[in-house]
């Protein structure tokens, strides 16, 4: 059989010639490490409350400090596969985008993706990490039935990206997260599980394989053990994810299985260097599910511990039904898998004017416009603007005359909360509505923001309008719903001021939205304090 064509255009221009004298471990053009080798080292504390170390009442009391590292896979989305010319995407009918190459027939040989090779590096730099001056593919082999090759193409020795940082803007300052590498490989295809309750391999009654996504391009980046609380890695995934969408790399979208995360998680007593024996959490499709599945885990080993049982190596599915964890097999360690550089493709050796160019090419990242817009506006605000795609539609509407506290709430509240695409979004339109937001009716107002994103969007006719303020107007109808709720007038009377809201509502319902908010609100106040 003959070889693949081309996996996309000029694959040589970043091949080196085969070397006849491999690297030596621990050189300066490699980083041989197992993935264990990624939880050796120190980290900074962030101890939970503390427990006894045993069921002995007389056992001194332990605070116990999570440790986690990440390993995150990104579905680069490139036109074809990692290795071969057919489509790469989403949707398309099961097993309709195959060839030998991705099927893995007998004589089929693979060509390296262009892209897919540039994007590793563009990402590697945006993560502060070394590009490799050569890298090498390595067959990592295992039997699954989404792997028809019984084997898969990935980067173990010599990968493209090592020794990298990404620091994560928090309230008390930044967090710095090391990232031990990130390397190329071809993706596994899917088993779909038929049957049962959760749509996982427990349970089912028989098992489909589509390959279709068998041989995409995928980016696997691997953390150091720095992240010490759910919190934390939800918030590094948050950011991550945002810089590989600004990268254009990927859409990463979880949903979608286009990004994908494992974390592997241990406990330790605080104050301690120790590294304690881990476990891997898997199949979270949400960033909220992955810190409730590690925050699951480090209660699991922490009840272990002080049992005075062992924590035994295991991998575990989250279900997030039942917020349990069902342990799936034990896990493998880097020799269970038999890594050998892979004979049918030479060293990646990426030329210092192409990593330049790439240098060149990155965007002013996430991290930093956090911390920018933070100064102006506060950590919270500022996260929730960059890492839903928010600021460039905020910073257009504080420019067009916008107070920025303001324009932050209603674009991430009132826009978001509307499905508006915020990139389709006049921001002078928007100011105007922001400014008027207390003046013209509530009704008004959300009308305006759920048309905001049609072309050609005015917000004149909406100005226009003028909110019921006229006290004389309001409080017959105010009067009419105190009287109509006397358990709820007595019960807030009584301290339960959250049914202020309550109230609020039913006067702005009786006006059919037209009445001014903050009058209603100062009235209804009034008459209930008197």
């Amino acid at each position: 059989m003959t070889s693949s064509p081309g996996a996309c255009d000029d694959p040589p221009a970043l091949l080196a010639a085969v070397s006849s004298r491999p690297a030596k471990p621990g050189s300066a053009d490699g980083c041989r490490r197992s993935r264990h080798d990624a939880f050796r080292g120190r980290a900074e504390h962030c101890p939970l409350r503390p427990r006894t170390a045993s069921n002995d009442p007389g056992a001194r009391e332990v605070s116990w400090e999570p440790v986690i590292g990440l390993e995150i896979h990104v579905q680069l989305k490139t036109r074809t596969k990692m290795f071969c010319r057919c489509p790469a995407g989403f949707g398309a009918g099961e097993n309709t985008q195959t060839c030998p190459v991705c099927l893995g027939f007998p004589g089929a040989l693979p060509v390296p993706n262009r892209l897919a090779l540039e994007w590793v590096v563009k990402l590697g730099l945006a993560l502060g990490c070394e590009i490799a001056p050569r890298a090498v593919f390595a067959r990592k082999n295992y039997f699954y039935p989404d792997l028809p090759k019984g084997y898969q193409i990935s980067q173990y020795d010599l990968p493209s990206c090592i020794s990298g940082k990404m620091l994560v803007p928090l309230p008390e300052g930044d967090h710095a997260v090391g990232i031990v590498r990130a390397h190329l490989e071809e993706d596994a295809a899917k088993n779909v599980h038929v049957g049962g309750r959760t749509g996982r391999i427990g349970g089912a009654e028989h098992t489909l394989v589509d390959y279709n996504r068998g041989g995409t391009p995928l980016v696997e980046i691997v953390t150091a053990p720095d992240i010490h609380s759910a919190e934390e890695a939800k918030r590094f995934l948050q950011l991550l994810r945002q810089t590989i969408v600004e990268l254009g790399i990927s859409d990463a979208e979880m949903e979608k299985g286009t990004l994908r995360v494992d974390a592997n998680v241990s406990v330790r007593p605080a104050g301690t260097d120790e590294l304690r024996t881990r476990c891997e959490i898997k199949n979270m499709n949400s960033f909220t599910h992955i810190a409730r599945g590690i925050e699951a885990e480090v209660a699991r080993q922490i009840g272990v511990w002080e049992s005075g049982g062992e924590v035994e190596q295991h991998t575990y599915d989250f279900d997030v039904a039942t917020g349990t964890l069902t342990p799936r097999r034990a896990k493998e360690e880097a020799d269970d898998y038999r890594y050998f550089p892979e004979p049918d493709l030479v060293p990646v050796e990426p030329p210092a004017e192409m990593v330049e160019r790439l240098r060149g090419e990155l965007p002013e990242l996430p991290a930093a416009r956090i911390r920018r817009i933070g100064e102006l506006l506060d950590h919270e605000r500022a996260l929730v603007l960059v890492t839903g795609g928010l600021e460039r539609l905020w910073e257009g509407t504080v420019a067009a005359g916008a107070e920025g506290v303001a324009a932050s709430n209603v674009i991430s509240n009132q826009i978001v909360g509307a499905g508006v695409d915020p990139s389709v979004v006049e921001p002078a339109e928007l100011a105007k509505l922001v400014a008027a937001r207390e003046r013209i009716p509530r009704k008004a107002f959300d009308e305006a923001i759920s048309r905001i994103g049609e072309p050609g969007f005015t917000a004149d006719p909406f100005l226009a309008q003028e909110a019921v303020s006229d006290t004389a107007a309001l409080e017959p109808i105010v009067d009419k719903i105190l009287a109509a709720n006397p358990a709820q007038v007595e019960q807030y009377r009584g301290g339960k001021d959250g049914l202020l809201g309550f109230f609020v509502g039913q006067v702005m319902k009786e006006t059919k939205g037209q009445a001014d908010a903050r009058a209603v609100n100062e009235l209804v106040r009034a008459k209930l304090g008197a």
